[in-house]
């Protein structure tokens, strides 16, 4: 299993195998994991998703940190632009289905924010290895995204994907253009990368 959609695939089927009731133990793993990471306390501005199908589920997340007073961003696929577009949300009754049914962002222009602007960044992806590299569903849009944070006057903190342990493979081909995470959270540990 060397090709990117070989392995997207295997993970896919492996991570929607997981059995409700094991999903739910781990999604509370992988979060007491973060909030007790010491980036996340001191981030104000945090880069967030809405979880979708199987991945680790960011819901309960969403509204811990709007509940503490963190502004919550999340972001929006922009078809005609080929990217994502960020907006703050005040709470999840402010998310809609969007792009290929993912919950996204319905509020107005004023909320747009700027990558470089948020303190952390957490990113979903289908697989990770040890190494910090991700796999993404293979549209770009994080790498493309992503790619304005590892310049200057960028004042992210980290970059951190949440993933299952189902999701960690041993190796997973990279390229120039794709951006490694600092941290991957899983629900048995915290890989951390110095990149």
């Amino acid at each position: 299993m060397t090709g990117k959609s070989d392995i997207r695939k295997y993970i896919l089927s492996r991570r929607d195998s997981i059995h409700e009731e094991i999903r739910k133990d781990k999604d509370r793993e992988i979060k007491e994991r973060l909030l007790v990471l010491s980036e996340f306390k001191a981030s104000h501005k945090i880069l967030l998703y809405a979880s979708f199908r199987s991945e680790v589920d960011t819901f309960d997340l969403l509204k811990y940190c709007i509940a503490h007073g963190k502004a919550v961003v999340l972001p929006r696929v922009d078809k005609q632009d080929g990217e994502l577009k960020l907006y703050e949300i005040k709470d999840t009754e402010e998310l809609v289905k969007g792009y290929f049914g993912i919950p996204e962002p319905d509020v107005s222009e004023d909320r747009r924010m700027n990558v470089e602007h948020m303190d952390l960044i957490l990113v979903p992806g289908v697989a990770f290895d040890e190494k910090c590299n991700r796999l993404g569903y293979g549209k770009g849009f994080y790498d493309k995204l992503l790619s304005r944070v590892k310049g200057q006057g960028s004042k992210v903190k980290g970059l951190i994907a949440l993933a299952y342990e189902e999701q960690i493979v041993e190796s997973i081909p990279s390229e120039s253009h794709d951006i490694r995470m600092d941290k991957i959270i899983t629900d048995k540990r915290i890989i951390e990368c110095h990149n």
